[in-house]
């Protein structure tokens, strides 16, 4: 798998007002509290196939908030916005895909307008040869946005004539030619995740056999091995998430030590995850109808990532269902 870019619809702020973000008429206290309150800004931009898309995925697994083609002269605007949003957006990144040499100077005339204003901002140019780009769209069998009627060649060399301006003025230039997508991740964290280690987020999903598989699990765990709780006629009408019926599934020989067992095999595999660059896992834990015996366990199992420092999201698919 190599990095890809993909078309998404233009990013558009509900406010389309621009508005000084360094505050021109505050007093020395104002201005202080003002400019700690403007966001960190991040250009993503290079040539098409280079990994635009998976590298802005990377930030937005980190925490910034992500705007894909947004025009450049709205960006002062997001800016704008993101000091207005009392620090919950602290950090912004923009995809820009530079087209036109009208939508290139545009993009330059903001870049200059908000380094006057004292923003904090980056250019990260991603790259790759011409070869490593010719494989890419034709392995995805896609024409290159610049070529016409000429060949994809045409149009990669159309693109980094258009480019090799904003190439120059890049603060960082990512290589992507020999990178696979997690390759490009680890790169992306090195650079912007700070001192924090990136996070991994798991949902961990009951579910009952007979309603089907989750088609988004990425693991899945069989409790079908335990006493079905549904044939006990005090415990049938309730769930797992009733006390009596988890501690009728945990009182039954192997289910402590299978938790346990799993949850140990879990801790393994979250590290690898980290360090191969996923950060979203979805764990499904299936019995027959999805009732008792997977609920009880999806709620453990899901304690368990919690305190092992995993962002856990419990969710029962089939609860109720019967």
């Amino acid at each position: 798998m190599t990095p890809s870019d993909s078309g998404t619809p233009a990013g558009t702020p509900r406010t389309s007002r621009p508005n000084d973000v360094d505050g021109a008429h505050v007093t020395t206290d104002g201005a202080s509290r003002v400019a700690e309150a403007i966001p960190e800004l991040v250009i993503i931009s290079g040539m098409s196939g280079a990994g635009r898309s998976t590298a802005a995925k990377c930030l937005e697994d980190l925490g910034w908030f992500v705007v894909d083609n947004l025009p450049p002269a709205l960006i002062p605007t997001m800016v704008d916005l993101g000091a207005r949003s009392q620090g919950n957006v602290a950090r912004i990144a923009v995809v820009v895909d530079v087209r036109g040499r009208r939508f290139f100077d545009t993009l330059r005339e903001s870049l200059a307008g908000l380094d006057a204003k004292g923003v904090r901002r980056r250019v990260l140019f991603l790259e790759a040869s011409d070869d490593a780009l010719v494989r890419r769209f034709e392995s995805v069998r896609r024409p290159h946005p610049l070529q016409g009627d000429g060949r994809i060649v045409d149009g990669i060399a159309a693109e980094r004539d258009l480019l090799c301006e904003l190439r120059g003025d890049a603060d960082l230039v990512i290589d992507t030619s020999g990178l696979n997508v997690h390759e490009l991740r680890a790169k992306m964290d090195a650079q912007f995740a700070g001192d924090e280690e990136p996070e991994l987020r798991a949902t961990v999903m009951s579910f009952g056999f007979k309603y089907g598989l989750p088609v988004d699990a990425d693991l899945v765990v069989d409790c079908r091995f335990l006493p079905n709780p549904h044939w006990v006629p005090e415990l049938q009408p309730f769930t797992g998430l009733n006390d009596e019926v988890a501690q009728y599934v945990f009182n039954q020989p192997g289910a402590k030590e299978f938790l346990d067992g799993y949850a140990e095999l879990l801790h393994i595999v979250a590290a690898g995850y980290r360090r191969e660059g996923k950060r979203y896992v979805t764990i499904a834990v299936g019995c027959t109808g999805g009732k008792h015996r997977s609920v009880a366990m999806s709620e453990r199992l899901a304690r368990r990532l919690s305190a092992d420092g995993v962002e856990t999201v419990t969710v029962h698919r089939d609860m109720g269902r019967e």
